[in-house]
């Protein structure tokens, strides 16, 4: 396990501002709003509701969060990568200490601002974490896990465990607070979406004159290979060179640069890819 004294320090000072914001986001949106976030954080706050509610003790963040995480981090350290482990454990541990100490403040007492603006900053947490290769914790784990090692879609599976948090949030707490979470998640999807590209595919259709320099520079970039295929155009029917190839939507834009750098009259046509099947490399967790 290799260390770079500048890189891993950027990587902690990215998932200690990380951990500040989720606290800070916990403190002040989600409980004033009685919301149930996603994955493991939503669970730890349904069971601190459940402990004040009916057993009229209240336990602390900390102490739920870390044992919840504790398989999570397992299959992170066997499985994932060790250093990606470390920087996630830490924003685990901060989270959880940060939240139990910071206090809370009120900003809104409008449900359906809360669920807006607490998904906003929880996609960019999320969002932050991911960029440096590190996660929140819980089901990111499992989810990166299956996508890299197992090859399997884990959506059905995030979804059906934030259905059983929600469904039992809304027989426990009442449903409106459960329909609430839901646009709460859902907004922070979509910030994810927007903010980290990494898992999404973009295809690439490339037109030019040297198909050769471009897919090695493909390959080079990327990791990905590409396919040559030779055309005709309709018009002046001049023989042309098509070079295809899919790779991770957040290398695309240095690949169409690159691409204008080489063949200045290239012909790029970039369309995201929504499903795909077969193998398709991804870059190792350290």
């Amino acid at each position: 396990m290799k260390f770079d004294v500048k890189k891993d320090l950027k990587r902690l000072i990215v998932v200690l501002i990380a951990s500040m914001l989720m606290a800070v986001n916990i403190k002040t949106f989600v409980r004033t709003g009685g919301l149930y976030p996603g994955g493991v954080t939503g669970l730890t706050v349904l069971i601190q509701r459940v402990c004040q509610l009916y057993f009229h003790f209240e336990i602390p963040y900390s102490v739920v969060n870390i044992a919840l995480n504790f398989i999570p981090v397992y299959i992170g350290f066997k499985f994932i990568g060790k250093k990606f482990t470390i920087y996630s454990l830490i924003m685990i541990l901060c989270t959880g200490f940060l939240t139990d100490m910071l206090p809370g403040h009120v900003i809104t007492y409008d449900t359906l601002l809360i669920a807006i603006f607490g998904g906003i900053i929880n996609g960019i947490v999320v969002s932050l974490c991911l960029s440096v290769d590190a996660t929140s914790g819980g089901t990111d784990f499992i989810a990166i896990y299956l996508s890299q090692k197992r090859g399997m879609e884990t959506w059905n599976l995030v979804l059906g465990f934030n259905v059983i948090i929600l469904g039992a949030a809304g027989i426990l707490f009442g449903w409106d607070k459960a329909l609430y979470s839901i646009v709460f998640q859902y907004v922070s999807t979509q910030t994810l979406q927007t903010f980290y590209r990494a898992y999404q595919r973009q295809t690439l259709f490339i037109i030019t004159d040297k198909p050769e320099e471009i897919s090695e520079m493909i390959f080079k970039i990327s990791h990905h290979g590409a396919t040559l295929m030779t055309a005709q155009g309709a018009h002046e029917h001049k023989q042309l060179h098509i070079v295809y190839s899919v790779i991770g939507a957040d290398d695309a834009k240095k690949v169409i640069l690159k691409t204008k750098e080489i063949d200045e009259n290239a012909f790029v046509n970039s369309f995201r890819t929504t499903e795909l099947a077969g193998n398709f490399y991804m870059r190792p967790k350290d």
